[in-house]
């Protein structure tokens, strides 16, 4: 029996061999050091669990509409009223299991086979292999570490052609951390609206930003951007709330009601009782947010530091997620490895530091660290990538 070609297109992860590595090593007793995570090491806010336990004792335990129950649609709409001066209807915006559920019904709904996608590098490793899934094609375009990571208007241009649908913007980024201005983000705008290109703006770590400028989402620019423009967020990286699974996006009514229908014969709808647990995370102040932005904006400054003072490292210095995207090309040839992935490789063999190697988001150069974890355990990984580089010269 043959699998489907759509699944056949999908491109394995590269993460998924040094995770297993990883596992296996700490299973043979190995102090391994994991800097992979995607999710923050804070557990939920007690006054979310405390919600979702009484949402469970009053019954709330059943199916909802298949875009989310109502109450919580209103207040995504008000949380985008007081953040980013967005107005949204109810009908705007889905709830779904998880910003990436959301991500996957657009592409579903929104692309024929062979539309193009414009996808800038260094992506989420989930943006490709999803466009893909829906017949479409990733249209890959480097945004270039000189330029701090961010795609240019020129760079789009080049790649449009009469198959171009739609444009992803992911500010502030993973894997890179980089956060897009409010010029840059204009005249990206501009170019999408020339050419009636749908803007997917992926906001999920809006709240994750450690510079003075303010989050700006695309969609706030003008009326028209705004028509133009699918907006991604969730309670995962802000509340620290991975695991219950909720996500949103908020654009035309329309592309909203195609992703509901399709999620209706799929999900059903998400988790009720996540969605009570959301639903009370937007209504109290962001107090758990302000905790771990100080956090994690001390872990960013430190690391970098350490990161950035071994011999054959640099790094563009993030501005949000928690993430760093340091380029160690340098330091893997100067170690004798033929690429990245090797050095990756060889570190956890030899260190028991676990890094996903950056051509698993398109930048071989580089690979990702993920600052959420505690200081002492990035400080001792910085100190074992250090005596592995030195050892190695």
């Amino acid at each position: 029996m043959n699998l489907a070609n759509r699944v056949q297109t999908l491109t394995p992860s590269k993460t998924l061999a040094i995770t297993a590595k990883a596992k296996e090593l700490k299973k043979q007793g190995h102090d391994v050091i994991g800097l992979g995570a995607g999710e923050p090491d804070f557990n939920t806010p007690q006054y979310i669990i405390e919600a979702a336990i009484k949402a469970m004792n009053e019954g709330y335990t059943k199916y909802t509409p298949a875009g989310g129950i109502i109450e919580l649609r209103e207040e995504i709409a008000r949380k985008f009223k007081n953040d980013n001066n967005l107005d949204y209807k109810p009908e705007e915006i889905i709830v779904t299991s998880g910003a990436k559920h959301a991500l996957y019904n657009l592409f579903q709904v929104l692309l024929n086979d062979g539309d193009e996608v414009i996808l800038p590098s260094p992506y989420w490793v989930s943006y490709p292999e999803q466009i893909k899934l829906a017949g479409g094609v990733p249209v890959i375009v480097d945004a270039l570490e000189e330029n701090d990571f961010k795609v240019t208007t020129d760079q789009l241009e080049k790649v449009i052609t009469d198959r171009t649908k739609a444009v992803i913007i992911n500010s502030p980024s993973n894997p890179t951390g980089v956060v897009y201005s409010k010029d840059e983000l204009q005249a990206i705008g501009e170019v999408c609206l020339k050419h009636d290109l749908l803007i997917i703006s992926d906001e999920i770590y809006e709240k994750l930003i450690y510079s003075d400028e303010p989050h700006i989402s695309i969609a706030q620019l003008s009326p028209e951007l705004k028509e133009n423009t699918v907006v991604f967020n969730g309670v995962s990286k802000s509340y620290s709330m991975t695991g219950w699974r909720i996500g949103y996006a908020a654009g035309p009514a329309y592309i909203i009601k195609a992703m509901t229908n399709l999620a209706s014969h799929s999900t059903s709808n998400p988790t009720s009782i996540s969605q009570y647990a959301a639903l009370a995370a937007y209504a109290e102040e962001n107090q758990p947010i302000a905790e771990m932005q100080e956090v994690f904006k001390d872990r960013l400054n430190k690391l970098y530091d350490w990161i950035t003072a071994i011999p054959g490292i640099s790094c563009v210095k993030p501005q949000g997620a928690f993430y760093i995207f340091p380029n160690v090309a340098e330091a893997a040839k100067m170690n004798g490895f033929k690429n990245v992935d090797e050095w990756v490789e060889a570190l956890l063999e030899e260190e028991k530091v676990a890094l996903v190697p950056g051509s698993s988001f398109g930048a071989p150069d580089n690979v990702r660290l993920s600052y959420a974890t505690s200081l002492d355990l990035l400080e001792e990984a910085a100190k074992r990538i250090h005596r592995f580089v030195t050892n190695h010269q």
